[in-house]
């Protein structure tokens, strides 16, 4: 079995509320905490790894792999050798032990000193982190990734607003395509983000238009450090409540 307790430091916990966790993965270098990580993987992550030609890109997935096997050992009641990670026809990950589905679902996002795992009990989720620290180019992407609305408020922004703006409406955008599982065979810029979520509310609920029989709670995560967020699928009679955060795990 897996001790978690040799994970000390790799991580800690953000959030947790009924039915939903969140976990904060340093990705800082660290060689000693990244030779453990990588006695975590199986043989098919390790050949992965090791495809990567640059240090930051490894390391990012190999911590985040090791850290997400120990907490799905934890949860389910297995140990690592019996876990497998696969991913379905658009590259979401599900866990399998002894061949057969974990219940549990999950997502994870790294970027630059950051990663993110979430879990629930038993709905579809997403999760999507930015670093502030990374530079990225958004004038290139905003025509293909947001809608007529969502333009004409980052037009309005300007110099670092607009930048946080960006990466704070990605993030919420990016993990309610991650949760509902499709990738970008959805087209970002074919739906909006809830108005309230736009003019800076934390939470809010969400339907898309093409599927408007889920239900799906989206959660702004931004601090200083980073943009992020979390979206989860709940029951349509629960549509009115506010997820509680709490520090607990």
């Amino acid at each position: 079995m897996v001790v978690i307790e040799s994970a000390e430091g790799w991580f800690r916990p953000l959030h947790s509320s009924a039915g939903l966790a969140l976990v904060h993965v340093d990705l800082q270098p660290h060689a000693g905490r990244e030779t453990r990580a990588a006695g975590l993987l199986d043989t098919a992550e390790r050949v992965r790894s090791d495809r990567y030609r640059f240090d930051r890109p490894r390391r990012e997935f190999v911590l985040c792999r090791a850290v997400l096997r120990l907490l799905l050992c934890r949860r389910i009641g297995c140990g690592n050798g019996q876990l497998r990670l696969s991913a379905g026809p658009y590259g979401k990950l599900y866990a399998m032990v002894d061949d057969a589905v974990a219940s549990v679902q999950f997502n994870v996002s790294h970027s630059g000193r950051h990663g993110l795992i979430a879990f629930t009990r038993d709905a579809r989720v997403g999760v999507d982190v930015e670093d502030r620290a990374r530079k990225c180019n958004i004038d290139g992407v905003i025509d293909s990734v947001f809608g007529p609305g969502e333009r004409e408020d980052l037009a309005a922004a300007h110099g670092r607003r607009r930048h946080e703006s960006f990466l704070r409406l990605w993030t919420l955008k990016e993990a309610l395509i991650k949760a509902c599982g499709r990738g970008f065979s959805l087209d970002p810029s074919g739906f909006e983000l809830p108005g309230e979520i736009q003019q800076g509310a934390k939470t809010s609920t969400f339907r898309f238009p093409s599927r408007p029989r889920s239900l799906w709670r989206l959660v702004d995560l931004s601090c200083d450090e980073y943009a992020a967020a979390v979206a989860y699928e709940v029951c349509p009679r629960s549509a009115g409540s506010v997820t509680a955060w709490t520090s607990r795990f």
